[in-house]
């Protein structure tokens, strides 16, 4: 760019050297586009201008909604005593549908009546895009003030900026605070502090995982070499084949399958058969099967991996041996998911570049985002030497995302008092085999304490899991 505004500066004086015309800089390549692209989608209530106060709280509050850049949005700030603090809450995967939503944040009780702002955004689009919810969340933040001026509030800027997010949110949480979103978004917000909660926080590596699946789902049912676009033409035989009821009632080789399941999702741990059994969220990761990559259009090619996979059938080392062998090997294009020259790539990618506090939680029993995300997360933070900001706790839930609101106000509040300059508060290790295989393992921070904002179906998972006194933690 210096060299291009240089010659156009010698053309204007009438310089240049030989007197000729100076070519003008070539246009910028335009990025292409993709299905994601025409796709439309509108808030549910576009016209809204408040939301509904929280029953039970004496706090008083200032509570906007609207519409900022296609994106819905609410923001409730104390009417009095607020704190100078701003959480931003990302929201879950929302789903194939063209309408907009907006999600209070799980802990907004805690959050009001100890004096902190928060604003949610229901995203611009749905779908699988993460682009959108980093964006269009920072959009919002970057909007606190002006939108509480037009609501006639003139406030200071927030001190603090926090953000927390669950599942496709705690993917959002964790793509927001990395130096490549920094360096690469349009809306540009550095973040003091972050609690990504059952988080896809190895971005493509969980669909690589549910290829992964697939993939052994088809070799242990006969049908290796099919190919995996069209698993709607298999799916009945392969689910027959390893499952007498799907999933709780596993065949001979179906207990051989959930085996491979078990290590792909995390490896031995606390909570993997009751996921299993009542968990629910196993179904959720086989109806991803039959992808072709592309997230349903958020991409433009092939960014399914399984080449960097191993698996593994507990006590069958020769069947694990063949398996291996016979399971298709998928090979991603190399540019499915490339840096953009417009902004965030069309998947953000977490690489644990971050040098914030972040605490992150995530049940054991949850097979659709599993626990493998935080072992990635905690292995890339560590390549890049900042596995120091990084504290990772294990909860006893047997699903996905099924924590009390105890267990992510303790999550949230540790990570406020480290930010602020406490000690760096306790953790789990996620990565020792031995150590998450430990019966007790995830004991430390689970609280089965339910509240007046733990719904369903949280208390019914976690009764289903004191039936066994296996799963007694000690006192």
């Amino acid at each position: 760019m210096a060299v291009w505004a240089g010659t156009a500066m010698l053309a204007a004086c009438g310089g240049g050297g030989g007197g000729g015309e100076v070519p003008a800089p070539p246009p910028p390549v335009p990025e292409e586009t993709r299905a994601q692209d025409s796709r439309t989608f509108t808030p549910a209530d576009p016209t809204a201008t408040t939301f509904a106060a929280m029953a039970g709280v004496t706090q008083g509050t200032h509570r906007w909604a609207g519409v900022l850049n296609g994106a819905a949005y609410r923001i409730e700030v104390p009417a009095t005593g607020w704190n100078g603090r701003l959480v931003m809450y990302a929201h879950g995967f929302r789903g194939e549908g063209s309408t907009l939503t907006v999600s209070n944040p799980s802990i907004r009780r805690y959050l009001i009546e100890n004096g902190y702002a928060w604003a949610a955004s229901s995203y611009s689009t749905n779908y699988y895009d993460v682009r959108a919810g980093v964006e269009d969340t920072n959009a919002l933040a970057l909007a606190f003030n002006a939108i509480a001026a037009a609501n006639g509030q003139v406030l200071p800027a927030p001190t603090r900026l926090y953000i927390t997010g669950h599942s496709m949110g705690g993917h959002i949480t964790g793509a927001a605070i990395e130096d490549e979103a920094y360096a690469t978004a349009r809306n540009k917000v550095r973040y003091h502090g972050a609690v990504p909660m059952c988080g896809v926080m190895g971005d493509v590596e969980l669909f690589n995982r549910f290829a992964g699946m697939q993939v052994t789902a088809q070799a242990l049912a006969g049908v290796p070499s099919y190919p995996t676009d069209k698993w709607s033409e298999i799916q009945g035989l392969v689910t027959s084949t390893l499952f007498t009821t799907f999933p709780t009632a596993p065949t001979a080789q179906g207990v051989k399958y959930l085996s491979v399941v078990k290590h792909l999702t995390g490896g031995e741990r606390p909570m993997f058969n009751e996921g299993i059994a009542f968990g629910g969220s196993f179904p959720s990761a086989y109806g991803t099967f039959g992808s072709d990559g592309s997230v349903t259009g958020i991409l433009n090619r092939n960014v399914l991996d399984t080449n960097a996979l191993s698996y593994l059938i507990d006590g069958d080392p020769a069947g694990t041996t063949a398996l291996n062998a016979a399971a298709i090997k998928l090979t991603a294009a190399p540019d499915a998911n490339r840096l953009r020259r417009d902004g965030l790539r069309w998947i953000p990618v977490i690489h644990g570049e971050f040098t914030i506090p972040v605490v992150s939680i995530h049940t054991l029993g949850d097979l659709f985002v599993p626990f493998s995300m935080q072992q990635v997360y905690q292995q890339r933070a560590a390549a890049k030497g900042n596995s120091n900001w990084l504290v990772q706790r294990a909860i006893r839930g047997a699903s996905h995302c099924d924590f009390t609101v105890a267990e992510q106000v303790k999550a949230f509040s540790d990570m406020v008092a480290w930010e602020q300059g406490g000690p760096k508060p306790a953790g789990d290790d996620v990565v020792t085999p031995a150590t998450v295989g430990a019966s007790s393992y995830g004991c430390t921070f689970t609280d089965n304490t339910l509240g007046v904002d733990d719904g369903a179906p949280v208390p019914a998972l976690r009764a289903g899991i004191a039936m066994n006194p296996a799963n007694t933690c000690p006192p």
